[in-house]
């Protein structure tokens, strides 16, 4: 009951934060064009995207299912996060090395348009690989998984596109945002 809410809140938040650091020290030689700390922000917002699709999907099958949130979904919630952020990572620090190259003069909205396509089929097929794994979980696994497995499909799926599409076009809006307010 609230015991579990309130652990499940506080393991939640701690997550974010150290996340949040880790990136921003992680990149804080990509601080050009945009600062680490954003870096940060725009991962902590990726994974907001994570956790509130399967955490609406979940109180949609509470209600009409009478699914329960327990331990076995707060640990998904953990897991979705720790995945997500791997694949978003990933993304920036294809971007960083691209920062980092000499005589790179290419715009920032390419640069990072550029290092998404290198790292989309990486992101995809990890992905996929883990979802057809835990889909044969499902499938043939034991009946108490069932709905912790069905969290990570549905979050381990919009991880994946958040990595994709949501992180890094945050990361040029913030780039562009900072363009128009430097002018």
């Amino acid at each position: 009951g609230k015991t579990l809410r309130d652990k499940s809140f506080r393991a939640i938040a701690f997550v974010i934060i150290g996340i949040s650091l880790y990136v921003a020290i992680a990149f804080r030689r990509a601080s050009r064009p945009v600062q680490s700390w954003k870096y940060g922000l725009i991962t902590v917002a990726t994974l907001f995207h994570d956790v509130i699709i399967p955490l609406g999907v979940f109180a949609l099958l509470g209600r009409f299912k009478n699914v329960e949130i327990d331990t076995n979904f707060v640990v998904a919630m953990l897991v979705i996060m720790g995945f997500s952020v791997h694949d978003t990572i990933v993304v920036f620090d294809r971007i960083r090395e691209k920062l980092r190259t000499p005589n790179t003069q290419m715009a920032f909205p390419e640069l990072v348009n550029q290092s998404l396509n290198e790292t989309i089929t990486r992101s995809v097929n990890t992905s996929l690989t883990v979802l057809l794994a835990i889909l044969a979980i499902y499938v043939w696994g034991s009946h108490t998984l069932q709905w912790f497995i069905m969290a990570l499909m549905i979050g381990i799926s919009t991880g994946m596109y958040s990595s994709i599409f949501i992180a890094s076009t945050l990361l040029v809006d913030v780039w562009k945002w900072q363009q128009r307010r430097n002018n």
